[in-house]
């Protein structure tokens, strides 16, 4: 309750056109599909992947820093960070397996992107079940235990001489074909109400100068 009245007092500070987008926005969000950056060296490729993410309603990104710390290239992700939640795996030894042990017990589908030694391509990813795509490195591409845990390896079939698309390039054909596929599906896919609400909560705070300080004053009232 006090999460409602607090977006009733918050949303007094933006325009009633931008809450109305906020409304209009989160009722296409999406937790059932979700991506994975696995130790992504390039700046450029991880804001991209933000940017593409955000664009297709995709409302969770996952960040592996193993030997590569995230940086957002905001000329790229346009501000886009900020309507997502980024979930960063940085404190353990191997950030890799906490992060996809995690993924699974939220019952995600483990699926790893790799031109060599798949098993499924594209095409034949099952949404029935929430999926978890991983995309590694710009010259390593996923790493081997990344590709050991998943429950399947997946490429997008290509038909050119060249061997793979750039890292950006893939998350965004990957999410445009299951996105499709989900929301032509009868799979409920859409964020919870509780869920909306903290998602709302959270535009609104990312948006808000001095949320932080706003909402002190609210709840001491």
């Amino acid at each position: 309750m006090r999460e409602e009245e607090l977006i009733e007092h918050l949303k007094n500070y933006i325009t009633p056109e931008r809450f109305t987008l906020f409304e209009e926005k989160v009722q296409e969000r999406t937790k059932h599909i979700t991506i994975i950056l696995e130790n992504i060296f390039q700046a450029r490729n991880i804001s991209a992947s933000l940017r593409s993410a955000d664009c297709f309603g995709i409302q969770d990104v996952h960040i592996i820093e193993n030997t590569n710390s995230f940086k957002d290239d905001n000329e790229v992700s346009i501000g886009s960070s900020k309507w997502l939640n980024i979930n960063r795996y940085n404190k353990k030894e191997n950030n890799t397996k906490e992060a996809i042990l995690e993924m699974k017990k939220l019952g995600y589908t483990i699926i790893t992107t790799t031109p060599h030694e798949a098993d499924i391509s594209l095409f034949e990813i099952n949404l029935d079940k929430k999926v978890a795509m991983i995309f590694g490195a710009e010259m390593e591409g996923c790493s081997r235990e990344a590709l050991n845990l998943s429950d399947h390896r997946m490429k997008i079939p290509m038909y050119g001489f060249t061997e793979s698309f750039n890292i950006s390039v893939s998350v965004a054909l990957c999410l445009q074909h299951l996105t499709y596929q989900l929301r032509k599906s009868n799979i409920e896919f859409k964020l919870s109400e509780k869920e909306k609400n903290k998602t709302i909560l959270k535009w609104l705070k990312n948006t808000i100068k001095s949320s932080d300080k706003i909402e002190e004053r609210f709840f001491k009232k």
